[in-house]
């Protein structure tokens, strides 16, 4: 019997050689049908659900399911803009902003409000100016949208009060953690955070948020196994793993990929050590936080790990994170990022034969089940839906961007059209409880008009601003910040695990602009001090001029570096700077 591995690349390579190249009216015409899915949905949700968290697509009308704050509202407004719907957005931000309250006695779940809440509505502030929203002045570093955002992010704070740092997994919006809140939370729930929460902080100058997030990620980093691994689930007073299957997947996942877009969106040596450990780690200054502690070196990174314990065959399985060995053969439908971030970090060999078995696994049932027995080349008992998960689709927009190979384009016009044929309802899409005979259920997620129709337009259309598309004088860049000297928007954006898109143009900007300030705060206060006898003789020695009969010399002494006065121009303004695949070139880059 030939192994699992042989055939996916047997099937593969049948495949590829069939595939066919797109035209541009081709892919035009698909990015309609996109749009056409997507008003479905959204007009649907509006028309049956709203206020409500969801639509329920069966029975046309709506439930509150992570915090009753019209949810699929929040998640699909930058939706809206990617479709270029300016006049909708505009709509949808003014009625959030009259109509969402966080101040309400409400359990909701700490991940999923950071994600799709404070992720929704952090993306919706950023992209405000492209859709023609008047702005604060000084945005983005201000403005309405982002202080919703702070002020959900801010009902998440008590629950990372804890002795390690690491969060609770549920918190009450009005009351706090409860007292009889258990421990116990996934990893993901505690590494998912240092986008949004670093974000914020950048944009608004309290460094509060990316502390708390820092923190917790440098106490998950701390309770790996001596061969480099996580579990599933920790309990985070104790530090001890409740769950030790170690793996990519489910109460993982969206933990390495932050530590991966963290890297990039802030360009943090930490973050990405922690990964791939390739170089030795020296803390730089925090813009906000310049004071914060430094750590020693980092030891040895997860990817390694990974590699060597859980990659079977260009398979990810799960083991036991202290011995290594396999505990679950099988393969999640969350697991399907995996090929994007690879290709994120240059692995396309390995992000493409992994995408390949991915990928034969949706042919074979028209989605992905959420698990998959590798041995058995089946899907596992009571794990056989498919809630219109995002994670392939999004793995082949990236691979696509890296490639050029048509054959992601042919996996989006697959998923696009198994969508309609199978989950498609006269209120919406709904998920799908069995693929093996397309049983139906009752809920359209959230994330299905903020991930997965996003990723799918995205796919098809390459030249979107948010990949940096677009030819000056066709708006493809603004301006942004204290007298319009930041460039925003003009490439290098980062989706957040909710495909929120992130610029990391616009944290820069505005933590550069509080860091000036704080410097010139600085500045006065020592003039405001009174100078004592030894500092007026220091002073006097310092303004004293070369001895009489020789001139000052402007040449430095050897090893000597000039050190630049305390309020100093820039030597390139901000407007020649600009943010590039996820790479911010700034003055001393």
């Amino acid at each position: 019997m030939r192994p699992p591995g042989f055939q996916v690349l047997v099937f593969w390579l049948l495949s590829a050689a069939a595939a066919r190249p797109f035209t541009e009216e081709e892919m035009a015409g698909i990015r309609q049908r996109i749009k056409s899915m997507f008003y479905h949905a959204y007009n649907s949700y509006l028309d049956n659900a709203f206020p409500y968290d969801e639509l329920r697509p069966l029975t046309c009308d709506g439930q509150d399911t992570w915090g009753s704050f019209s949810l699929t509202l929040i998640d699909a407004l930058d939706t809206l803009m990617v479709l270029g719907n300016q006049t909708e957005f505009q709509r949808v931000a003014s009625l959030l902003q009259d109509t969402v309250d966080f101040d309400i006695d409400v359990n909701a779940s700490v991940f999923e409000t950071n994600i799709r809440v404070v992720g929704g509505l952090l993306s919706a502030h950023l992209l405000a100016g492209r859709a023609g929203m008047e702005l604060e002045p000084g945005w983005p570093c201000s403005g309405p949208l982002l202080r919703m955002a702070e002020d959900a992010a801010r009902k998440l704070l008590p629950a990372f009060q804890t002795p390690t740092g690491m969060p609770y997994g549920t918190v009450n919006l009005l009351r706090g953690v409860s007292p009889t809140e258990t421990p116990v939370t996934c990893t993901a729930g505690v590494g998912t955070f240092i986008l949004e929460f670093a974000t914020l902080s950048r944009l608004t100058g309290d460094a509060m948020f990316e502390n708390v997030a820092r923190r917790a990620l440098r106490a998950l980093w701390k309770t790996r196994s001596d061969i480099g691994l996580v579990g599933n689930h920790i309990d985070i007073v104790s530090k001890k793993w409740v769950a030790q299957d170690a793996g990519i997947g489910a109460g993982v996942d969206s933990y390495f990929e932050y530590l991966v877009k963290g890297a990039i969106m802030l360009q943090d040596e930490e973050l990405l050590n922690m990964f791939l450990g390739n170089t030795p780690y020296t803390p730089r200054p925090h813009p906000v936080n310049r004071h914060r502690n430094k750590l020693p070196p980092l030891s040895p990174e997860y990817d390694r790990a990974i590699q060597n314990y859980t990659r079977f065959d260009d398979w990810y399985l799960w083991v036991q994170m202290h011995k290594g060995t396999v505990s679950m053969p099988v393969f999640q439908s969350l697991e399907a990022f995996w090929p994007g971030l690879q290709s994120l970090l240059g692995n396309l060999d390995g992000a493409v034969r992994t995408f390949q078995n991915y990928y034969s696994v949706w042919r074979q049932f028209g989605g992905l089940p959420e698990f998959y027995s590798i041995p058995q080349g089946y899907t596992v008992d009571k794990r056989e839906g498919y809630p219109l998960r995002p994670e392939l689709i999004e793995s082949a927009m990236y691979l696509f961007r890296a490639t050029g190979d048509h054959t992601y384009l042919q996996l989006g016009l697959d998923a696009l059209e198994s969508i309609e044929k199978i989950a498609k309802t006269p209120c919406g899409y709904a998920s799908v409880k069995d693929l093996r005979d397309h049983q139906l259920d009752n809920r359209m997620e959230s994330f299905f008009l903020a991930e997965t129709v996003k990723y799918l337009y995205l796919l098809f259309d390459p030249t979107h601003f948010l990949h940096g598309g677009g030819t000056e004088g066709d708006g493809f860049w603004e301006a942004g910040g204290e007298g319009g000297q930041c460039v925003l928007g003009a490439g290098g954006f980062i989706f957040n695990t909710e495909a929120h898109p992130l610029d990391p143009a616009a944290l820069y900007c505005c933590s550069r602009h509080a860091q000036d300030q704080q410097d010139l705060h600085d500045i006065l206060l020592s003039l405001s001090q009174p100078v004592g006898k030894e500092d007026r003789q220091s002073e006097s020695k310092e303004t004293e001029g070369p001895p009489p009969g020789q001139s000052e010399s402007i040449a430095l002494k050897p090893g000597e570096k000039k050190t630049p006065p305390l309020l100093s121009c820039p030597v390139q303004p901000f407007t020649a700077r600009f943010s590039i695949l996820g790479q911010v070139f700034s003055d001393n880059t």
